[in-house]
């Protein structure tokens, strides 16, 4: 039995099984590309972040467009003059929100897991009560074919809705786990950034834009995109 032959045989119920492995496999490519743990927590932003603070001055422009877990260290240290525990409270806000944006999808994915196995229930039922009709009209045996096709409809949309079910739980559960993973990985490197702002007695400068920073004696300093200084330039 093809694709089609199937769809058939399971008789209406298919199409809401069929829309429902659609939507499905487009939220599980889609949250395949986007949470990538290097893509929204890199490894050793954390420190960087630390040693262009120990450097004196930081872009947070570059921070903010780098990761969203740059644009949760770059909330914390706008509130750094504002004390640790406002830092604290501040990148937990924006983490949150980062939290928010990862597990967005997610809920569709596991109503899906949750409908199809009761979609494909249903279909059994409304199979077995078309055989059953058959049986009690008593012309069963002049009426083989609807026999067939009620028991047909029973097992094809029982079958498909488990097909759909199975893969979108798993991957259900396993993007949440993925999701826990970065979290940690993300309170680790902020928790980093607080303790060495904790310890850190030097003043520091919070630039905004890749835009001239500074003038000294003729000369002009510009930061890079990647936030650190670039060399000095003498003006013409």
């Amino acid at each position: 039995m093809d694709m089609m032959e199937a769809l058939i045989a399971g008789g209406w119920l298919m199409l809401p099984l069929l829309g429902c492995s659609l939507l499905a496999t487009v939220i599980i490519i889609e949250r395949l590309w986007t949470l990538r743990a290097g893509r929204i927590a890199p490894r050793g932003l954390g420190q960087e972040v630390c040693t262009l603070v120990a450097r004196g001055q930081i872009n947070l422009f570059w921070l903010e467009s780098h990761s969203p877990l740059g644009g949760v260290l770059a909330a914390g240290m706008r509130n750094a003059r504002l004390g640790h525990e406002q830092v604290r409270a501040r990148l937990q806000e924006a983490g949150t929100a980062v939290i928010h944006d990862m597990e967005r999808f997610l809920s569709p994915l596991g109503t899906i897991a949750a409908i199809a196995p009761l979609i494909g229930l249903l279909g059994t039922v409304v199979g077995m009560i078309e055989v059953f009709s058959v049986i009690v009209a008593g012309d069963g045996a002049s009426r083989t074919a609807d026999l067939a096709g009620g028991i047909s409809r029973a097992l094809v949309t029982t079958a498909a809705g488990l097909t759909v079910a199975i893969p979108a739980l798993m991957f259900h559960r396993y993007f949440l786990r993925r999701i826990e993973d970065i979290t940690v990985r993300m309170e680790e490197q902020s928790g980093q950034v607080v303790e060495f702002l904790a310890h850190y007695g030097g003043e520091l400068t919070l630039a905004e834009r890749h835009e001239p920073v500074g003038e000294a004696a003729g000369e002009e300093e510009r930061l890079e995109a990647d936030g650190r200084l670039a060399p000095r330039v003498k003006r013409p």
